[in-house]
């Protein structure tokens, strides 16, 4: 169904570890590793494993494709930021999964929000390219056909896609700055820049930042705040008893994404408004 040559690598890397986008056919690595345990992928020639390593000049053989789950489809009102006939950038609400085995998830609402791409290699239900946590609202980039997921997986993976977001935290930082504090042993670097700030008689102060991640690492954005000593307010996780907040959830918005249409080459720059909890501490921005 699909050969692959490896490219070069800098170091061997275990072939259950290649980035999504990796294979036109299998867009995910979740699908790619099931498709080994499966016994549907050839490493030169034999049957491959989720332990095999490679490093560059192999020929992977996709024979075939596990048959995913039928999942359900469901009706939630999205707001469509964007849309053409191979991708979507849609409005995430915050206190709702992107995806996964959940019934109510973004992923499962996707086809009654978005309209049929008419093209060939259209895939049956629209993809989400990349994740937002569950208490995380705003941008999300979203794939209609094979050839747009796959291109705008390598986009991610090379870093050519442009992020911005909002946060609220506690605390008052620097003006602006990096972070570069590691996650699970790996580099990471966030550039932040403080729009405003305000005194608060529960927090002390309140900060309204910018921000730019440079890496993607799980909940990047949340560590490295706290590692600061300004957690995002309302944070459960990272942040602390006196910062979770009055029950207005996690102060966190992905406000745009940037970046050049993998197949028309037009830069598409979509901005989702603020949200209206963020508005009600700063009302001096314009969402």
């Amino acid at each position: 169904m699909e050969k692959y040559t490896v490219p070069p690598l800098p170091e061997q890397t275990r072939l259950s570890d290649l980035p999504a986008g990796t294979f036109v056919t299998i867009r995910s690595r979740k699908a790619f590793k099931k498709a080994l345990k499966a016994g549907y992928v050839l490493l030169n020639g034999t049957l491959a494993h989720t332990a095999d390593y490679v490093s560059g000049g192999e020929e992977i053989e996709i024979i075939q494709i596990p048959l995913p789950k039928k999942k359900p489809t469901i009706e939630l009102d999205l707001t469509v930021l964007y849309e053409d006939d191979y991708l979507a950038i849609i409005h995430k609400p915050a206190g709702i999964l992107v995806s996964g085995n959940k019934r109510i998830t973004v992923e499962n609402a996707l086809t009654s929000n978005l309209s049929e791409s008419k093209l060939p290699n259209a895939i049956p239900r629209p993809e989400p390219i990349h994740r937002l946590d569950y208490p995380t609202s705003g941008c999300l980039l979203i794939g209609k056909t094979m050839d747009a997921v796959h291109r705008l997986n390598k986009m991610f993976e090379f870093k050519k896609i442009e992020k911005q977001y909002f946060a609220i935290t506690v605390g008052l930082p620097k003006q602006e700055g990096y972070i570069k504090t590691t996650i699970d042993n790996k580099e990471s670097k966030t550039h932040f820049k403080c729009r405003a700030f305000k005194e608060s008689r529960k927090y002390q102060r309140l900060s309204l930042l910018e921000l730019t991640p440079f890496t993607g690492r799980k909940h990047q954005l949340r560590i490295h705040l706290s590692s600061q000593n300004t957690p995002i307010l309302g944070d459960a996780t990272y942040g602390t008893k006196e910062t979770v907040g009055g029950g207005s959830g996690l102060y966190l918005h992905a406000y745009s994404l940037k970046f050049t249409h993998p197949i028309t080459e037009q830069v598409i720059q979509v901005n989702s408004p603020m949200p209206k909890k963020f508005l009600k501490l700063f009302p001096e921005i314009v969402g």
